[in-house]
């Protein structure tokens, strides 16, 4: 299998180190894995592209190379310049530090890779670590995504079969904030809302009197919509969403339909 990686967290995040050893599994023997990640950490930047400035690729060896852009930009940077040939099998974008679950997916910089690849016609699969208080004191964060990822990933790609739509799948993986062993098992759910908790602002003076504005995210273990992927996250398992980039609520059109036309 011929894999592409990414991520949001930087060429030298230590979740990319895991995701490189998943690729590895998944890619077997006879497969290729190549990773562009961004130069520097892009967390936040969701589906965001350089468009209208260029971005310098440098290779840092072999089937390694960092991007000056985003995610989204280092998916293109992968399938359309530094891969020849057919494209990828299947793009990886992580493993993140923290979790992309609830309203998180929408600022994620880890999606927007997985959410690019699905837009160019490649499978992709985005793989979030949550951390917590579970996770603090582990010799490694990432214990649960590293001893669980291959297996979930494979168990994705055998029970999905390729299709040929205008808006394809990628799915959202979340492993819980917990040891690989206790691990409850594996939940497939819809993206979820953390109740009562949102992204904000707080506001700090520079040494010189400049007023500056730092993003703050909610808090991470607030309740959220029951059975959602939060939800499951924090009752120990390992949560699949799957997602596609169309944005229609198609639940609204039949209603607007019958007051506007």
């Amino acid at each position: 299998m011929r894999i592409l990686l990414t991520n949001d967290d930087g060429i030298n995040a230590p979740g990319l180190k895991v995701l490189e050893a998943i690729a590895a599994e998944i890619a077997g023997p006879d497969g290729t894995v190549w990773t562009v990640a961004p130069a520097f950490e892009q967390s936040g930047v969701a589906h965001c592209i350089s468009y209208t400035r260029p971005m310098m690729i440098q290779k840092m060896g072999e089937n390694r190379y960092a991007a000056e852009g985003s995610p989204a930009d280092c998916v293109m940077a992968g399938l359309h310049d530094v891969i020849e040939g057919a494209l990828p099998d299947l793009v990886l974008s992580g493993v993140n530090r923290g979790n992309n679950s609830a309203e998180n997916a929408l600022y994620s910089g880890t999606l927007g890779g997985a959410l690019e690849a699905a837009l160019q016609g490649v499978r992709a699969m985005a793989l979030s670590q949550y951390l917590g208080p579970g996770t603090a004191d582990l010799d490694s964060p990432f214990e649960a995504a590293a001893a669980h990822g291959a297996a979930t990933i494979r168990g994705i790609l055998a029970a999905t079969p390729e299709e040929d739509a205008d808006y394809p799948l990628f799915h959202n993986i979340n492993f819980p904030p917990c040891a690989a062993t206790e691990v409850k098992g594996t939940r497939i759910v819809p993206q979820g809302k953390r109740r009562g908790t949102h992204f904000s602002v707080e506001p700090h003076l520079s040494p010189s009197g400049r007023r500056f504005l730092w993003v703050r995210g909610g808090d991470q273990r607030a309740p959220a919509t029951p059975g959602s992927d939060a939800d499951v996250n924090l009752a120990g398992y390992i949560s699949v969403t799957p997602m596609r980039a169309d944005l229609t609520a198609h639940d609204a059109l039949p209603g607007l339909k019958a007051a506007l036309e």
